[in-house]
């Protein structure tokens, strides 16, 4: 075990582990962060908190991820590197790890120009990739980017993102080698629709032996309306909605068109859950958390392991 993460732990048991997600709020409003940490207490490992999703002002992923770990939850930590420059970085790291978080996930960030502030500057002193190095040198080497030695380093588990679904789709295996090189120890995908595909992602990640050298959560997002599954087809880079879903969400009535996104939601993870080298789930049930539970218990992951 390289942290005391809990995630780290149900992933080593060999048990499916299970993520959720929290947005924070766009105001003070922590109670918004607890009423959503709520839902999934009980029935997720650990909970994403994002940092500044769609570039769009909100409630510090620090701040939140504070708020879980008072109500005994254990967040994952996300953390862009379009806002800092390598010193806040590792500053916002040390001061994580000072409350108790000890998992995180190292990101790119969604440019300011699809958030409300198109005007801010990106920062990137440091890609993802270099993000993922910085972490690392912290955790195992005790030592600052800059090679100062760290008093009490940083114990992260490392995670990443990855997107079986983006063009060039030849070269998403490669890029998660670079980021297994860098030293990550997690990731969680994109949201899966299309399972054939990503089957043969996963083709590709096994003839490397990348899923022996990394954890991979599978991500899944159920679609609350057939008008969801259009905008997520054509209006959302790297999302790939196959014709057969769009169609079978739009047979359906308006009133049981949700339900009918649960529904296959839950198939995707049962037929993800065959897939040689999955090692959980990350449930992004966006602004719908309170489907969480009845999503993990009809997929056969409830109740969650004890570590």
């Amino acid at each position: 075990m390289k942290t005391e993460s809990v995630l780290e732990k149900v992933l080593a048991s060999g048990e499916l582990a299970v993520t959720g997600e929290c947005g924070p709020p766009r105001g003070a409003l922590p109670e918004v962060v607890k009423e959503k940490a709520a839902l999934l207490e009980g029935y997720v490992d650990a909970v994403n908190v994002t940092d500044n999703q769609t570039a769009m002002v909100r409630m510090s992923s620090f701040a939140a991820s504070l708020f879980l770990r008072q109500m005994d939850l254990h967040p994952v930590y996300q953390m862009v590197t379009r806002d800092r420059n390598r010193l806040a970085i590792q500053s916002d790291i040390i001061g994580a790890y000072s409350h108790g978080i000890n998992t995180m996930l190292c990101l790119s960030g969604d440019h300011p120009k699809f958030g409300d502030h198109a005007m801010a500057a990106n920062v990137h002193d440091l890609d993802s990739l270099q993000l993922i190095q910085t972490v690392r040198g912290m955790r195992d080497e005790g030592l600052f980017q800059g090679g100062a030695e760290i008093k009490n380093p940083p114990k992260m588990f490392i995670g990443a993102a990855a997107n079986p679904f983006a063009d060039p789709f030849e070269l998403r295996v490669a890029r998660l080698a670079k980021k297994v090189k860098a030293g990550v120890d997690f990731v969680q995908t994109q949201c899966i629709y299309n399972i054939d595909k990503f089957e043969t992602w996963m083709e590709g990640v096994r003839e490397r032996g990348l899923h022996e050298q990394v954890y991979i959560m599978a991500g899944v997002t159920p679609m609350k309306s057939a008008g969801m599954a259009r905008y997520m087809k054509n209006r959302v880079p790297g999302i790939d909605v196959p014709d057969e879903l769009v169609k079978r969400m739009a047979g359906v009535p308006k009133d049981k068109q949700a339900q009918e996104g649960i529904d296959i939601c839950i198939e995707s993870i049962e037929r993800l859950r065959q897939i040689e080298g999955i090692s959980g789930f990350h449930i992004m049930a966006i602004e719908w958390e309170e489907k969480v539970p009845e999503i993990v218990k009809r997929a056969g992951l409830y109740p969650r392991p004890q570590v």
